[in-house]
């Protein structure tokens, strides 16, 4: 047995390494970025990121080759599931005012190794959806002028017949990522004025789309003859859903954003719901004018909006939209190049990727590094990728980040108050101001039943530890009072919020089953009735029990931020759409994320897991630990210890008031001085 003990403990260690949390700073407001932007400009970023090819090109392309006029309800669909998400963000976002996203938000509560997979992901989703949007960029301008620029490409400079790739470089693309990343590294308040500037510009347009647009609608468009409202069925609808997730992918740069947020606890949440709001009814109007103005069949994927008023004989109004996707377009290129660089920066500041990339301006306060390199990256996939290829590769990584950030708000909701060596709470801050005296020198009590609490002054923790000895009160993460008899006897023994994130692991294997069964239970595997049946309700039960269990424990209450209503069932049902929208990717897409998940695991291993500076903080002392111990005879005694770097303890302890005992204890003596 010992031997077996000794030969699973580097297993064990190495466990422990990847699946290790990151720790919070104390100061949550402190960061080398520049703390400038307000609620307005946070929601313009939102509605920046969101409102751009996604309407004026995906549109088109979904409507015509896989949903018919049916792409309304794609929408719709894709659209609540985004918000189920969306609210996850939220409440991260207000919570923890860091920069990093879905990246931060899984580091902090799930472990390090996901972390990175979930970063790593996100760097590809930015810069995906960065270079598919300067192609439609590019093919909106080309279709202004006829098509000339790539004539004149495939003509004079070259063409190529590969799958996957464009049939000819996107020069014009590539163009304009690299002078919109020169834009962004001049600073965070030059990127808000030129996204002000072009959001004005984009939603003046789609107003104009609104209104003339349902002026030259036609229901006949709609009716049997043209096909019928959907013609491709549910099963379309359904995959329409999954690709019109990239419509909605932009929001969470209001949470990468939050970092630099003069006030995250109240601006992100707001931001967040307004930009979804007014997002989704953008893409659900927009999709049912240009369904009725021309038959779907007919759309043009390329520039579908612009070419519709172009058959209707509006040529003039063709060149207004085609105008005002641009500058949508521009939007979403810079809340892409915003976004994508301080994500990387996040990384590299934990040390998960390469420090060059962690260095900021002293002049900008941005990681101009970062915004470079990758913008030269992201402009070199647009000039050889496919525009389709790219957009559903792109659903895939979004999806995996919503599915881990709802998981990680389950896990942190039901995860008890972690406390610094300073006493400040890691996992509960306040971000709207700097840690003030009375926080700094607020101590940590340990009563007699070594339960450890933080109060902000002196007389409280004497107060709080006698009535702590006369009360006792269900802690977070421990099994509600009233579910005792029924599951203590199970679950009572595990510590507080292991029972959780054991449940939150089987709510996600259930959930993966369950959509596996429902996507191709009948098809691909082709199971009998009763075996289909039977597996949908062992799912079912085993979902809706993994749900059951973790509200049977008590949550965190009373957070001064943004808190996601109806933990567990909102992110419980984020994270069963987002699986099935995941399954309902085609298997080219899952062959690609494998690649670049072990392109990834490379990167980590190779750098990321020895230069964490979690991991090099575990070997390294902390500053100073102080700590009041109330002895078996009742007095109080204040115990401070100093560690030093070359790991001489050099303790003293400082008397303090006695309540109940005029002489001091043998215990009280280390601490005269």
């Amino acid at each position: 047995m010992a031997t077996c003990v000794t030969g699973c403990a580097p297993a064990v260690r190495l466990c422990q390494r990847l699946n290790r949390l990151k720790t919070l700073d104390e100061d949550m407001m402190a960061t080398s970025l520049k703390r400038c932007l307000s609620t307005l400009d946070l929601t313009l970023l939102g509605v920046g990121g969101m409102v751009g090819s996604g309407l004026y090109v995906l549109t088109g392309t979904v409507a015509k080759d896989m949903v018919g006029p049916a792409v309304v309800i794609s929408f719709l669909f894709a659209g609540i599931a985004s918000l189920l998400a969306a609210f996850c963000y939220a409440e991260f976002g207000a919570r923890i005012p860091k920069t990093g996203s879905a990246y931060m938000f899984t580091y902090v509560s799930v472990g390090e190794i996901w972390a990175f997979l979930i970063g790593w992901n996100v760097i590809l989703e930015n810069m995906i959806g960065g270079a598919a949007v300067a192609r439609a960029w590019s093919g909106y301008l080309d279709s202004i002028f006829n098509h000339s620029i790539q004539n004149f490409t495939e003509t004079h400079i070259m063409q190529w017949d590969v799958p996957f790739l464009a049939h000819y470089p996107d020069l014009l693309a590539a163009g304009i990522l690299v002078v919109a990343s020169f834009f962004i590294s001049f600073g965070v308040q030059v990127s808000s004025y030129l996204n002000h500037i072009f959001s004005v510009i984009s939603m003046g347009v789609i107003a104009f789309i609104l209104v003339f647009g349902f002026m030259l609608a036609e229901p006949a468009n709609w009716s049997q003859k043209e096909g019928g409202f959907a013609p491709f069925g549910l099963s379309g609808i359904l995959s329409g859903s999954a690709t019109c997730f990239y419509a909605f992918v932009g929001f969470d740069v209001i949470a990468s954003s939050s970092e630099e947020a003069k006030n995250p606890q109240k601006a992100v949440p707001i931001a967040t719901a307004i930009s979804l709001a007014m997002a989704t009814t953008a893409y659900i109007l927009v999709s049912m004018v240009l369904t009725l103005m021309v038959p779907w069949h007919s759309l043009d994927p390329n520039s579908a909006l612009a070419d519709a008023f172009f058959r209707r004989g509006y040529s003039w109004a063709g060149v207004i939209v085609a105008i005002g996707s641009i500058c949508a377009m521009n939007t979403v290129l810079l809340c892409n190049l915003f976004s994508l660089p301080r994500i990387v920066y996040a990384m590299s500041e934990d040390g998960l990727f390469f420090s060059f990339f962690a260095r900021v301006n002293p002049v900008t306060k941005v990681p101009v590094n970062a915004i470079l390199v990758f913008g030269i990256l992201m402009a070199t996939m647009a000039l050889i990728f496919d525009l389709e290829a790219l957009v559903q590769f792109l659903s895939i990584g979004t999806l995996l980040a919503y599915t881990f950030v709802a998981a990680s708000v389950i896990v942190l909701r039901f995860q008890p108050e972690k406390t610094s060596t300073k006493g400040t709470s890691s996992t509960s801050p306040n971000p709207a101001a700097g840690p003030s005296p009375v926080a700094l020198e607020s101590q940590t009590i340990t009563d007699g039943i070594g339960e450890m609490k933080e109060y902000e002054s002196f007389s409280d923790k004497l107060q709080l530890v006698e009535r702590s000895q006369t009360q006792e009160r269900r802690g977070v993460g421990q099994l509600r009072a009233r579910w005792e008899p029924y599951l203590g006897r199970l679950v009572g023994d595990f510590e507080p919020g292991e029972v959780v994130a054991f449940s939150v692991l089987a709510l996600m294997v259930s959930a993966v089953s369950l959509c596996a069964v429902v996507e191709f239970g009948r098809s691909q595997l082709q199971l009998p009735l009763w075996s289909f049946i039977m597996l949908l309700v062992i799912f079912i039960v085993a979902y809706l029990g993994s749900l059951l269990l973790i509200w049977a424990h008590e949550p965190q209450r009373n957070q001064k931020t943004f808190q996601v209503p109806l933990v567990p069932l909102v992110p419980g049902l984020s994270i069963l759409m987002n699986v099935f929208l995941m399954l309902k990717l085609s298997p080219l897409t899952w062959v690609r994320f494998a690649i670049w998940i072990a392109i990834g695991l490379c990167v980590y291993f190779g750098y990321g897991i020895w230069h964490s500076k979690e991991g090099l903080r575990e070997h390294q002392p902390k500053d100073m630990a102080a700590r009041y111990v109330v002895l078996p005879s009742g007095s109080l005694v204040e115990t401070v210890q100093s560690i030093q770097p070359d790991g001489q303890v050099d303790a003293s302890a400082h008397h303090a008031n006695t309540s109940t005992t005029p002489t001091a204890t043998a215990a009280e003596q280390p601490g005269r001085t």
